[in-house]
């Protein structure tokens, strides 16, 4: 009892000496609320925009207009960017933006509670307001973005100039067009991806073009520290390497652009993904590949149907039919599903007027794994194919390797469409697609498995110079 009085006697003259002296013991720091919620909010219109149509080039770089104008394209409402006015009041109802859309008209954010909710379906330039993103298993913020050690070691192959990536590039006569001198010279590519690690300071990849990087989903974060799949895919077409590898636009120029968060399956990662593609769309590029697809969802609620492949249904979807309307080709991967029970492509691949990819082997028969169409609506599906099976990649590590799946039958068409865009700069989006599909070597008779078949892109090049 005596010990504890003289405890509380110390702890009372303390208190007296610390307020004596004016100071205060200072409260813990509030935490911030944890960001479990993202919702996507589309607004009505953009009448409080200060932009106008009439001054394009306030939104859109000389390149976009020039692509635009080569294509008879005009800019329209969809071009005008989102209104900040509507943006500054959906944050003061406390939230925080982390994606927005200007063709869809969409701002989405993330938010730790959806008390917001009821003030914003209240104002007058709100349409709808839906769930993208909620507690996944994982945080893209939780990864370390560790480096792996570079090897910097390439096989060299005497006998050919495209070395590990000879039949890739042979299967759709793509040497013969390299051959007439395209390439990719003065054209632009985005590669849309999860990653793309390492592509910075990697010695196999010195003699390729890169505009720069860009991260969607973790905009403070480092894309080229994030996941290798879209270092993989870009080696599909910016390898320069001669005897080693070459890709299929080994002088064209890339923008890298993460939308892909890797730690889960939300709906929101088609919301960055359409920014990447604006964003690509107002900087220049001509031509985007991704390899990414999307039918199920950490929540199974969100999950796609057949019936939902209709070109509209899924952000994403709606976003790449946009494309060929602005003056870009989208080349996308048709997905792996084949041999299991979905079987079928997965959006964007279902959008209108792009190009899907499915694999083949090297001797050109159909891959066990390709996703298959047809879409909802009857639209042939894949469009084309391409090798996909033992393809010839680069991994994070620097070194050669063989990859498999859709993934890389997709950028080895997207390099070939980029250097046959080169040979034939008269041709609009839309007509280059047709163009590509027509030089299948089943073109005469499609069908939901091998679509068109595999492209000649000699073949196309000699059917316009003629």
């Amino acid at each position: 009892m005596k010990n504890i009085r003289l405890l509380l006697l110390l702890v009372s003259l303390w208190a007296s000496s610390v307020a004596a002296s004016g100071l205060q013991p200072q409260p813990k720091p509030k935490q911030p609320k944890s960001l479990d919620y993202k919702y996507r909010i589309t607004f009505t219109d953009k009448a409080d925009t200060p932009y106008s149509l009439q001054h394009p080039e306030q939104y859109l770089s000389e390149r976009a207009l020039q692509r635009r104008s080569r294509q008879g394209i005009v800019v329209d409402s969809t071009d005008l960017p989102v209104c900040e006015s509507y943006v500054r009041r959906i944050v003061e109802l406390g939230v925080k933006p982390v994606a927005r859309g200007k063709w869809e008209n969409f701002l989405t954010v993330a938010c730790a509670d959806t008390a917001w909710m009821a003030a914003a379906r209240a104002l007058p330039f709100v349409k709808r307001i839906e769930m993208v993103w909620g507690k996944p298993f994982c945080s893209q913020d939780e990864s370390d973005n560790r480096r792996e050690e570079l090897t910097n070691q390439l096989t060299h192959y005497p006998d050919s100039v495209y070395g590990a990536a000879t039949r890739q590039i042979q299967l759709l006569q793509g040497h013969r067009l390299h051959e007439a001198g395209y390439r990719g010279e003065g054209m632009m590519v985005a590669v849309i991806d999860a990653g793309f690690h390492n592509a910075d300071r990697m010695e196999a990849l010195r003699n390729a073009h890169i505009l720069g990087c860009k991260d969607f989903v973790n905009p403070a974060g480092d894309a080229y520290g994030e996941g290798s799949h879209g270092l993989s895919v870009l080696s599909c077409m910016a390898m320069n390497r001669p005897h080693q590898m070459v890709g299929a636009a080994p002088e064209a120029s890339f923008w890298l652009l993460r939308s892909e968060d890797e730690s889960s399956e939300q709906l929101v990662e088609q919301d960055y993904w359409a920014q990447a593609v604006e964003f690509a769309d107002s900087v220049g590029v001509d031509v985007v590949n991704t390899s990414l697809g999307y039918y199920n969802f950490d929540n199974s609620d969100w999950n796609y149907a057949y019936r939902h492949l209709n070109g509209y249904y899924a952000l994403m979807s709606r976003q790449a039919s946009r494309m060929a309307g602005k003056g870009m080709v989208l080349v996308c991967s048709a997905g792996n599903s084949g041999a299991d029970s979905w079987k079928k492509i997965t959006p964007p691949a279902d959008a209108l007027d792009v190009l899907t990819v499915g694999a083949v082997d090297k001797e050109g028969i159909l891959s066990s794994f390709s996703s298959i169409g047809n879409t909802a609506d009857g639209r042939i599906k894949p469009d084309v194919m391409a090798l996909g099976e033992m393809t010839a990649i680069i991994r994070a590590d620097g070194s050669q390797g063989r990859g498999i799946g859709t993934s890389y039958s997709s950028p080895i068409i997207c390099g070939m469409v980029t250097c046959l865009w080169q040979a034939l700069p008269q041709l609009t989006a839309r007509q280059l697609i047709d163009l590509v599909r027509q030089s299948g070597n089943r073109v005469e008779y499609p069908d939901n498995i091998y679509g068109y078949g595999i492209p000649d892109f000699w073949k196309a090049y000699q059917s316009q110079k003629q």
